[in-house]
Formats: C-alpha cells, structure tokens, sequence
C-alpha cells in the first residue's frame, strides 16, 4: 500500500459514475476521490455532496491541470473519451477509461501510445477480463483442455430503453443522478446499445479465445442507433460466431448467454449472475457459480496496481483497439448491408 492514496478524479461524474466508480474509489484504502467534473452544475453539487467531494469543476481542463489529482477516470460519452484521454494524459496524468476506449481504432493507439511515452498507467474498463467466469474460460483454452474454437454464440437480452431515451425513465433507477441520456444521440454514442453494451460482448469473444475477428456481417434494426441486431463473425482460426442483442426485451432482468464449442469440450455462461458449465468430451459436466471461482481483480485496482507498478492492465492495446476495430465494422456492414473485412 502506498503511504498516501492516488487522489482520483472523475470527467463525467453522473449516473453511471455515481453507481461504480465513485463507490469503489472510496471503498479503496489506496484511492482518495477529490474531484468531480461535469457541465451541469446543480448535478455536480449533488455528487459532490453525497461523495463528500469539495473540489467541483465545470471545466475539464481545469481540473485536469489543478494539481489535485494523480488519476483521471473517463466517464464521458464515448465521442469524448479521445478529448479527454488525450487532454488527461497530455497533463500527466494516469488515465482509467469507460469502454470503449474510442470510436476509431487508430485514435485509441495514439492514446496507448502516449501513454507510454508518459510512463502513464491507460486501463480499459471492460467488464470480462474482471469476471471470474470469463477468466475461467480463457484459462481453460490457453491450456488446450476445451481444445481448438470450433464456433460461440453469444447473446444478450434485457430492456436498456429508458437509458437509450426510447421509452421515459423509471422513478426506482438507481444512482445518485439520472442519466443524461447522451445515449439516444448517435453521434454523441458512437452507435447505439451495440457501441455501449456489446463493446463488452466483443471483448468477452476475444479475451477468452484469444482470437481475433476478420470479418463481420450484420443486421441491425437501425443501423446508425440500434437496440437490436445480430452478427456473423469469422475468427482468426477459421471458425464462426455470432453475437445477437435485444435492448428491448419484454423481460427486464439480463440474460446473457454465451455458448463456446471446443474441439475437446464446450463452455456454457449463463447469466445474470453468472454461472459456468463446463463439458469436456466423455467427462461429466461440471458447474460453477460466480462466488464459487476464485475472485477477480476490479478495473480500479487494476489500474492502481498498473500505476503502483505491480501489474500490467488485463487488457492489452491490442484487445482495447481490436474491439474498437469491430465495432466499426459491424457498423459499417449494417449500413451497407456486405461483409466488412477486418
């Protein structure tokens, strides 16, 4: 532990923020949260009472260049994370960044890049290098006991129309703000629900396998702002897969399901919460809950293990840029209706 905790700061101090990473940097003997930036001011006082922050700002920049933080997590919309990264970074300033890192894959190697000529710690927070059943897996196909990827499917189920400005937002969702809805702007997104929640399907496909993607077909039902579709992915190795979404089930709790087949064996998630079964060939099956597998390292401490030089983030540049790499070519090939090669 260090003698004094990284003093934190937050760029987009809102819904999202006020649920994960202002709690978890105040639950971190290692972490001190002492500034908090947003636009909207009566908000920001919000937040910043509830946190106990007295350091509010309306200006990135200035905060950034304050003197009052070691780190910066980037909690703005996903056309902003390249601005702020860079600005942030540019400040000397380690950076922790909401996935996914940008919406052009060349803009998120600058960032990397830059972060290395700093000696700056650059964290994605994508959620599956962080869940103990993706880890699982991934383990389990670096020894070669589920064998060669023959196929995966993975699904995505649940009701995000409130946050995507589609339907009006429930009194009971939880956070200490609402959404501010950038979400229901394409431009400001990126994309739709697959920008922002199927960032995390994407990573889960190529963090566990190791594979990369070379071509994508999709489907969309919009294919600037979708909250459905589907994809047809070829891997690296030859195989195929699909991702399939729909972000406006009748059904509002999550269902993710994910199927990996295996020359040796299959991997079934189901989800949530998560549990994992795992049946290799001529074996009995076995599953597995979440609480029962070994626990996880959290993005935050991650990214503070990352500055204190302990570890290295769990997701490489290369994943981070891959994952930018599919999301505009899923984008690509909904709207010109062809497969795009990667």
């Amino acid at each position: 532990m260090t003698a004094s905790p990284l003093r934190i700061g937050i760029i987009g101090a809102g819904w999202f923020a006020s649920r994960r990473h202002c709690p978890d940097v105040q639950e971190n003997p290692e972490a001190e949260l002492t500034a908090l930036c947003r636009r909207d001011e009566k908000k920001l006082q919000k937040m910043a009472d509830h946190f106990g922050v007295t350091s509010c700002f309306t200006d990135y920049h200035e905060m950034l260049t304050s003197g009052l933080i070691d780190g910066v997590i980037i909690c703005s919309p996903h056309s902003l994370h390249y601005e702020h990264g860079k600005a942030a970074l540019e400040s000397g300033l380690h950076i922790m960044i909401e996935k996914p890192v940008t919406l052009d894959a060349q803009q998120g190697r600058e960032l990397f890049g830059l972060a290395r000529e700093k000696g700056l710690a650059l964290v994605v927070a994508q959620n599956p290098p962080y869940w103990s059943h993706c880890r699982l897996l991934r383990e389990e196909f670096q020894a070669g006991s589920l064998g060669e990827v023959e196929a995966a499917e993975l699904h995505w189920l649940g009701n995000a129309e409130a946050v995507f400005g589609a339907v009006p937002m429930p009194d009971s969702l939880p956070g200490v703000v609402p959404p501010t809805l950038f979400r229901k702007d394409p431009q400001l997104n990126g994309g739709g629900w697959f920008v922002d929640g199927g960032s995390h399907l994407i990573c889960e496909l190529i963090w566990c396998t190791g594979l990369k993607v070379t071509e994508v077909a999709a489907q969309m039902d919009d294919a600037e702002w979708d909250l459905q579709g589907s994809l047809s992915l070829k891997l690296e190795n030859g195989a195929l897969g699909t991702i399939t979404w729909n972000a406006r089930s009748g059904i509002f709790d999550k269902r993710v399901h994910s199927l990996y087949f295996g020359s040796k064996g299959s991997a079934i998630f189901r989800g949530v919460p998560f549990n994992v079964t795992l049946e290799k060939h001529k074996q009995e099956a076995v599953t597995r809950s979440e609480d029962e597998l070994p626990p996880t390292s959290s993005p935050l401490q991650n990214w503070l293990d990352s500055i204190l030089g302990r570890s290295q983030p769990e997701l490489s540049e290369g994943d981070a840029t891959h994952i930018v790499e599919v999301l505009t070519a899923a984008y690509q090939s909904a709207r010109e209706g062809r497969t795009v090669r990667i």
